[in-house]
């Protein structure tokens, strides 16, 4: 590797670390892990859970349930969901989508 190229890394480097998307590109795997676990705990229901960071910026989490979740309003479950995200991934991302699978009746 050559100076220059040693230099760029050394740059973009400084860069990732100082807005967090360093930390959230290593341990991204390990935070939806996190918010998986941590959402199934609150509704006994484990979601998939994916993540997309896009150019510096930390855009969106999806959450994913396996089927329709009645244990409490939508809006609480929003509200749970924003909470854990925030919570695990250590930062808010631009959207949160909240979806539930919906398997064929037959």
């Amino acid at each position: 590797m050559n100076i220059r190229n040693a230099l760029a890394s050394v740059v973009l480097a400084s860069c990732l670390a100082g807005c967090g998307a360093a930390e959230l590109i290593s341990n991204g795997l390990s935070y939806s892990k996190a918010v998986a676990t941590d959402l199934e705990h609150a509704t006994g229901v484990k979601p998939e859970v994916g993540f997309n960071w896009h150019n510096g910026s930390f855009e969106t989490v999806t959450v994913t349930f396996p089927q329709v979740y009645a244990g409490k309003p939508l809006d609480e479950l929003a509200h749970t969901v924003r909470e854990v995200v925030a919570k695990d991934f250590k930062q808010m991302p631009d959207t949160i989508v909240l979806g539930f699978s919906l398997k064929s009746q037959g």
